[in-house]
């Protein structure tokens, strides 16, 4: 009885910490080398099927980016431009659990609040100011925020409410963010809950925001425009 006992334990302890593992992970571990993006395939797997590596190329793992060159702000409303490189502009990315972006910020402009659904994100900033933080889970909802200067440095925890604001009105600013997924996809949440597609219907929203149905019918009615290239 007491080694079918034992048994009993280990094989729920092991199961523990498969599941554990697996509701841990964020992208699918490499089991090789590396495991370049078959874009051309049909198959739908979690990520990408992997090209035959035989016919991997360094420029599977190149992008000429640009990423010196600054972005332009002008058409964004929210005054801010994302450039975005993941999987989907480096095949190479695929299964390594990682990407990047560079972010430009108009004088007063933001990357508004967002959430990164499937990554944690690092921000350094390059050149000028920026006010940013994060927004815990319920029932705190406590804001932890900064100002950074050039060269200081700041996390995202993964799918928390986050911002990036440049408070300066004359001079732009730049960052860069890495990112821990091969596509942290992105959430705006003013484009989400305003913006839907079909929209979410504003006796919902009135009740949730604790504003009149018109309010909600006037943010429905903006253009909600993506920050993200």
């Amino acid at each position: 009885m007491a080694s079918f006992s034992s048994s009993c334990f280990l094989l729920f302890t092991a199961i523990l910490a498969l599941v554990s593992s697996q509701a841990l992970a964020s992208d699918p571990g490499p089991l090789q080398d590396f495991c370049v993006a078959d874009n051309s395939s049909r198959v739908l797997v979690n990520g990408f099927v992997c090209k035959d590596p035989k016919a991997v190329t360094a420029e599977d793992f190149f992008l000429a980016a640009k990423l010196d060159m600054p972005r332009d702000t002008k058409m964004s409303k929210v005054g801010s431009n994302v450039t975005l490189i993941n999987v989907m502009k480096i095949a190479g990315l695929n299964t390594l659990g990682i990407s990047l972006a560079r972010i430009d910020y108009a004088p007063l402009g933001e990357n508004p609040p967002h959430t990164h659904p499937r990554a944690t994100e690092i921000l350094t900033v390059l050149e000028g100011t920026l006010y940013v933080g994060f927004v815990t889970s319920n029932p705190e909802n406590k804001l932890f925020s900064q100002e950074l200067r050039k060269g200081d440095v700041f996390v995202f925890p993964q799918g928390l409410i986050h911002f990036q604001f440049n408070p300066n009105p004359y001079k732009p600013a730049v960052a860069i963010a890495a990112l821990s997924s091969q596509n942290p996809g992105a959430i705006t949440i003013a484009n989400a809950v305003f913006g839907s597609k079909p929209m979410i219907s504003d006796d919902v929203l009135a009740k949730a925001f604790q504003v009149e149905k018109k309010t909600v019918d006037w943010l429905q009615a903006q253009f909600w425009a993506d920050n993200h290239n």
